[in-house]
């Protein structure tokens, strides 16, 4: 047959990063495909005698590896292929460039940040000068023209009297209990690592060929970003046979 497109590529989560094995899962489909290979590779053993050329050849090792590029990033990609833990619920982000002025005379000089979602305002990440652009210093306490202190504790920022007016921005981290997904990299033991199953279809002319993975393990995910392009991510796993030691299957019809 002849092939054209990228088909579809979905994952079925079938272990955690513990091997705890996953009573129901959900299948994970890995969307807007740009690319996906399959590369099925062994190693060849060659027996030479005294001549040039071998007088037997034997297969190895064998290797089977799944390459995709897709381009919408998903949590369940994150959380059940490659972290293979649950998600927490909330938000940790940034907030960049924040506008605010700083309160006039006669003062106090202080701007208390408002984090969105409800949330709880978390570090500084620094204070630019609207108009000119000149970054602001922190100090500790009792700040000068063109410092700033901040009470991490409570998200209250302190300026000088003397920049009373001063159009600023502010940007900081911040954390919120709900509206999002968040998973913590961990520093876990070696050794287990999260499975699932990977089934590629694609359909073209008439013609079908599926390739289904029993199980597979992913070790590498990039999420680039570009500064005129969208970003296109990359995903790659392995496989490994099954307990009944089976690889998978390559159907075409």
């Amino acid at each position: 047959m002849i092939n054209f497109g990228t088909g579809k590529l979905i994952a079925v989560p079938t272990n955690l990063a513990d091997g705890t094995a996953i009573a129901n899962p959900t299948p994970v489909i890995l969307g807007t495909m740009q690319e996906v290979s399959l590369d099925l590779s062994v190693e060849m053993k060659s027996l030479y005698g005294s001549k040039r050329y071998p007088i037997a050849v034997g297969q190895g090792k064998g290797k089977t590896e799944i390459k995709a590029k897709y381009a919408e990033i998903d949590g369940a990609i994150l959380g059940s292929l490659f972290f293979g833990k649950a998600a927490a619920t909330g938000i940790k982000a940034a907030k960049f460039d924040e506008a605010a002025t700083i309160p006039a005379t006669p003062g106090p000089y202080t701007l208390t940040i408002a984090p969105p979602s409800s949330g709880t305002f978390v570090a500084d990440l620094g204070v630019l000068n609207a108009s000119t652009g000149v970054q602001y210093t922190r100090v500790a306490s009792a700040p000068a023209t063109g410092q700033y202190s901040v009470n991490t504790s409570t998200g209250v920022y302190t300026f000088a009297a003397a920049d009373q007016g001063v159009a600023i921005k502010i940007s900081y981290e911040y954390s919120a209990a709900s509206g999002g997904q968040v998973w913590t990299m961990t520093n876990d033991v070696m050794g287990y690592t999260p499975s699932f199953t990977l089934l590629l279809q694609n359909t073209f002319d008439g013609k079908n060929m599926v390739c289904k993975l029993n199980r597979a393990v992913s070790g590498k995910l990039s999420v680039p970003f570009k500064s005129d392009d969208f970003a296109i991510y990359d995903f790659e796993a392995e496989a490994f046979a099954n307990s009944a030691g089976d690889l998978g299957y390559i159907c075409l019809f």
